[in-house]
């Protein structure tokens, strides 16, 4: 294999040349690190399970060897089958996936086809009635068209578990092994996820057979061209600071765009309504929202019509926006791994990018987290005017770090004494699974039939107007325990 380990061309990895026509049309000179380990060996049939940072490139680790054995091999899909099964966790990530092998697929008589909720499922099914070479699917909707008889497994060759994690947050896992147990035993699996867990391994067992281990810069969770920074601020700055920052990068340049998180659909939509009246053009993507309201919202976005898309993590791994500069988290996300994620959506391909995290005194703890789980400390944002020196000191007195604005590159961390931060949690909360297979912040968004606002959760007390709790003593739900004269009393006196 001429040239496999420098990694100096795509030439490297016998890959053939139409694909190679298509890669150079789009624009790639040089493969990337999880392109290079990833590729040769599923050429060669080998189950994989990568791990590798977002943004370095997976789709096409896995979709350029996949549609090459495709198009090889030469025999159709029959009616009903597909010959690939990509799994993703979003919409979004179905998209850009799909694009991206429209892209690869330029020069090859390969057929695809994308499966999600959200849209209507009458083109989804006449495209899968003639049978498809590549399906990218949604586990959800991939399963109503199953129930319905719409589409069978029988003729899948090749399984793409894309980013296994985020479906272990959002419940996906069950779907998974549903759509598994349906597969054909005799198959090409990988998996992809960008962090690494317990679950992930195990279900990793179920899926791939005797696979070949990839992982890129497993200590490095963060891009290190993303240049990190915390703006520590009182609750009610966090707007102006907001405000101030993208008038400022507007003003020079008229292209200046960012994506910005929150944590909740209902402050998604507040924050992009205060951003617009405030004369911000600004528009929200989450759950909530439809599939052509979201790609609308996207396209305007890309297009720099709209310089500021506020968003959910339901969008922290869906959204591939090309030279996209800057990422704000507005709230803090409640599990550690999933800051990374976010950030993640900047300095794609090899580009800069720039994060900045808004702290409150409330965030203390999520950001000790993050800095303990990205291994290094989150520099103070040097051109924050609104800089609240008291939440800073709180963050400093556990972590070691100067409480005073520094540069916002890190371009020499120190590492944290024990690995940075506290492992304490909020009383309460959890940064990491639950019982149902994710955070609780992340099932709310998903599905908030099923959540309570603490306010409301009927197992707790009632929030007075002071903060605290009332008192469920005298509650009428609550049953008195029985006297001498009660159940459990004559119970025991037949036995004693």
């Amino acid at each position: 294999m001429k040239n496999q380990d420098t990694g100096d061309s795509f030439d490297s990895l016998k890959l053939n040349d139409n694909i190679l026509k298509a890669v150079e049309l789009a624009g790639y000179t040089k493969p990337s690190p999880i392109q290079i380990k990833a590729i040769p060996a599923i050429l060669e049939g080998r189950d994989l399970f990568g791990c590798a940072q977002t943004g370095t490139g997976k789709t096409a680790a896995f979709a350029l060897p996949v549609m090459q054995m495709i198009e090889e091999r030469g025999h159709f899909p029959k009616p009903l089958e597909f010959r690939a099964l990509i799994l993703t966790p979003t919409r979004e990530l179905a998209e850009q996936i799909a694009t991206n092998i429209s892209l690869y697929g330029k020069f090859l008589k390969i057929s695809h086809c994308k499966v999600y909720g959200g849209v209507g499922a009458g083109p989804q099914i006449r495209a899968l009635s003639k049978g498809v070479d590549i399906l990218v699917a949604t586990p959800g909707r991939l399963l109503d068209l199953f129930k319905q008889n719409k589409l069978r497994f029988s003729g899948v060759e090749f399984l793409i578990l894309d980013e296994a994690d985020r479906m272990l947050d959002m419940g996906f896992i069950p779907d998974i092994r549903r759509i598994c147990a349906q597969l054909p035993k005799k198959r090409q699996s990988m998996l992809f996820s960008a962090t690494l867990s317990q679950e992930i391994a195990e279900l990793a067992k179920d899926i791939v057979n005797d696979p070949l281990r990839i992982s890129v810069s497993p200590d490095k969770p963060t891009v290190e061209k993303i240049s990190q920074s915390v703006a520590f601020l009182e609750r009610d700055k966090k707007l102006d600071y907001l405000e101030t920052l993208m008038r400022e990068r507007l003003e020079k340049s008229s292209t200046a765009r960012a994506l910005v998180f929150c944590r909740t659909k209902h402050g998604a939509n507040k924050l992009a309504k205060k951003l617009t009246q405030s004369g911000l053009p600004s528009d929200a993507i989450h759950g909530n929202k439809s599939q052509s309201a979201r790609q609308r919202a996207l396209d305007k976005f890309k297009s720099c019509e709209c310089p500021i898309l506020v968003a959910t993590d339901i969008a922290a791994r869906g959204i591939d926006v090309k030279d996209m500069p800057l990422v704000i988290n507005f709230d803090l996300p409640e599990a550690p791994e999933t800051y990374v994620h976010r950030i993640g959506r900047t300095a794609r391909a090899e580009a800069d990018g720039e994060a900045i995290s808004l702290c409150t005194d409330e965030d203390v703890q999520l950001m000790r987290d993050i800095e303990k789980f990205v291994r290094r400390p989150i520099p103070a944002n040097a051109q924050n005017p609104f800089h609240a020196a008291a939440v800073a000191a709180k963050l400093s007195r556990k972590s070691g770090e100067p409480s005073q604005p520094q540069a916002p590159r890190n371009t020499d961390p120190r590492q944290h004494r024990n690995g940075g931060g506290s492992g304490v949690r909020r009383k309460g909360k959890s940064n990491f699974q639950n019982s149902k297979g994710g955070p609780a912040s992340k099932r709310a968004e998903e599905s908030p039939k099923r959540g309570f606002k603490k306010s409301e959760h009927p197992a707790r007390g009632a929030r007075s107007e002071s903060g605290g709790r009332k008192d469920m003593k005298n509650s009428p739900s609550r049953k008195p325990s029985a006297g001498k004269g009660g159940f459990w009393q004559k119970l025991k006196s037949k036995f004693v």
